[in-house]
């Protein structure tokens, strides 16, 4: 009998043989259970684990999971009528909280160094019918890197990310901390902040700096440097050059990972943009960006001529960043926390602009005639940002700058005072951004984008019914 992959023929033929020596690594013992993980609609990874001997069949017959998951918002509670008419979940293969399939890329295998003997594989999701789930970002991505391969060229990406990691003080589980969600935990500061890159408040997060170091090392994520941030107990991480899907890839991976190892250490890592502690400092998620040919695997973004920032292809393809910035917006920043980050002279971007080696703007353009690192830094995003719709968001943007070959015009050297498109303030106002770009409408497709908004438009629902500290404070005496 066929299996699901074969079935519906799911993988080419380089799967098929990593496929094989997967199974050879499973039958050997090397691992006891392998963790089948998807990036689900927020970037956040879900899944099974499975016994070794298990594992080796769902390589090829994938693993159910019930299509609920695909409904939840960021407190996992379900913001679509699953059982009902309406809302996607009526449609075949989906209604009744019926189960879709997630199917390993066996190219993603990977042994987790912080737990024993676990194994790991990211997988996409497929609907009973072997077609693509309608609502799995990782597949966005592969359509619109099928894009960029259809020109004969590819993107490449590095990574930039920042984050906090606390001392863990109470992980808050007693009984009446549950809930949905429950109470966060109670934390302590690592270090007081405020000293940006000095060698002695490194020196003192060492032990937490090498733990980190080592366990990304044995994942194989190209990890380039890691760094004290500015603010209390932040730190940050680059990441070298990687091309496709790989890039996004290890976004999901390092999150996960990071939290996970630290949970161990007695430590807790959170990518919350803005959390709430005092004088703290927004982290950010800048993506360093360009295309390469595939023909001489050149950069196609160097310039031939002395005074130019980037290629022909390089401006295009900036211009449609630029172009496209608004209604990007909500897939590069899509939680209400981030909106928190966007203010003027932040080091933050608030107008869609672009600029030479300038941290002020949005775009950032680094590079020149003969250096191979040319390339477009996007400093609007947050970490906590599903990597596969950024970073297709980029590339669809780009693309689109290059078929219409769009000009960006000049560099904004003074950014904060340059009269420039405004990005959206609000997650609310980035939500109507995206559904008036048509571009990006028609490359996500009009169905995502009604489900995706319909998800974030439901977190922002619970917020407004909230009462805020700021709101006790300002009028409880007051009136």
């Amino acid at each position: 009998m066929q299996s699901f992959v074969e079935r519906f023929g799911l993988w080419s033929d380089e799967q098929h043989r990593q496929a094989d020596a997967v199974a050879e690594r499973l039958q050997a013992g090397e691992v006891d259970v392998v963790r089948f993980a998807w990036p689900d609609q927020h970037g956040v990874l879900r899944g099974k684990t499975l016994v070794a001997s298990a594992a080796r069949a769902a390589l090829r017959d994938g693993v159910n999971l019930t299509s609920t998951l695909l409904a939840k918002d960021t407190s996992h509670r379900s913001v679509f009528p699953v059982f009902s008419a309406g809302g996607g979940f009526d449609s075949p293969g989906m209604q009744g909280g019926a189960d879709f399939t997630i199917v390993a890329d066996p190219a993603t295998f990977r042994v987790l160094p912080w737990t024993p003997r676990t194994g790991w594989i990211l997988c996409d999701a497929y609907l009973a019918d072997g077609s693509p789930c309608p609502f799995g970002t990782r597949q966005i991505m592969q359509r619109a890197v099928g894009e960029i391969d259809a020109l004969g060229l590819e993107f490449v990406a590095g990574l930039e990310v920042e984050f906090h990691v606390f001392r863990l003080d109470d992980p808050s589980l007693a009984l009446s901390d549950a809930g949905q969600p429950g109470e966060p935990p109670r934390v302590s500061l690592l270090t007081q902040g405020h000293q940006y890159l000095t060698e002695l408040r490194y020196d003192r997060v060492e032990p937490l700096m090498e733990l980190l170091r080592s366990h990304l090392a044995a994942l194989e994520l190209p990890l380039l440097s890691l760094e004290i941030e500015f603010g209390p107990s932040q730190f940050e991480l680059v990441f070298g050059p990687t091309s496709g899907l790989v890039p996004a890839d290890t976004m999901v991976l390092l999150r996960s990972a990071v939290k996970q190892i630290c949970q161990r250490h007695g430590y807790h890592a959170t990518f919350m943009c803005r959390p709430k502690i005092p004088s703290v400092m927004s982290s950010g998620w800048h993506l360093h960006q360009s295309l390469r040919r595939k023909a001489d695997g050149r950069n196609a973004f160097i310039p031939a001529r002395e005074g130019d920032a980037l290629s022909e292809t390089g401006l295009h393809y900036l211009a449609g960043l630029q172009a496209h910035a608004r209604g990007a917006a909500a897939l590069a920043s899509p939680t209400i926390n981030g909106y928190r980050r966007y203010r003027p002279f932040s080091l933050a971007p608030d107008r869609a602009i672009w600029a030479r080696d300038n941290r002020g703007a949005m775009l950032r353009v680094l590079g020149g005639v003969g250096q191979n690192a040319t390339r477009i830094e996007n400093r609007v995003g947050e970490p906590t940002a599903n990597p596969y719709l950024y970073l297709a968001s980029q590339i669809f943007s780009g693309l689109d700058g290059m078929r219409r070959r769009l000009d960006p015009g000049p560099s904004a050297d003074v950014p904060y005072e340059t009269a420039a498109e405004q990005l959206p303030r609000s997650l609310s106002d980035a939500l109507a951004a995206l559904r008036a770009d048509s571009l990006l409408c028609e490359q996500l497709g009009q169905r995502f984008v009604d489900y995706y908004c319909h998800i974030k438009e439901a977190e922002i629902a619970r917020f407004n019914l909230e009462v805020s500290e700021w709101e006790h404070r300002e009028y409880f005496d007051m009136f």
